[in-house]
């Protein structure tokens, strides 16, 4: 499956406010409401932060937007060498999961990834 979108930038934290407003452009686009933007943007944050925690330095952070009706799935990831997965029980992955309907995690021998995905309050209603 192809991403809908997808942005590719240095892996450094001065990087992470272009991926906020590039998911918040995507989420208002899809009529998504103010509370669902900003939870999606502080999710975006949340696994920016977990992923370059372990980002290999001068590698890369990707995030790749998939969109659905009423959802949007956004995996965050970066260049890594063998970096563990992010903490389940850290206190950025608690938030993760408070925000976003489905979180998931993994790192291979090159990447760290966090995968989430956040719905629209007004579809869960339809």
């Amino acid at each position: 499956m192809h991403p809908d979108a997808e942005v590719r930038l240095p892996a450094e934290t001065a990087y992470v406010a272009v991926l906020r407003m590039a998911a918040s452009g995507i989420a208002a686009r899809l009529d998504f409401t103010l509370d669902d933007v900003d939870d999606l943007k502080m999710a975006v944050s949340e696994a920016c932060s977990m992923v370059l925690a372990g980002a290999s330095p001068g590698g890369s952070m990707y995030a790749n937007f998939f969109l659905g009706e009423g959802r949007i799935e956004v995996r965050v990831s970066a260049d890594a060498v063998n970096a563990d997965p992010p903490d389940p029980g850290s206190f950025a992955w608690q938030v993760l999961a408070t925000t976003a309907a489905q979180v998931s995690a993994e790192a291979t021998h090159d990447r760290v990834t966090v995968s989430l995905t956040i719905t629209s309050s007004t579809n869960a209603h339809a």
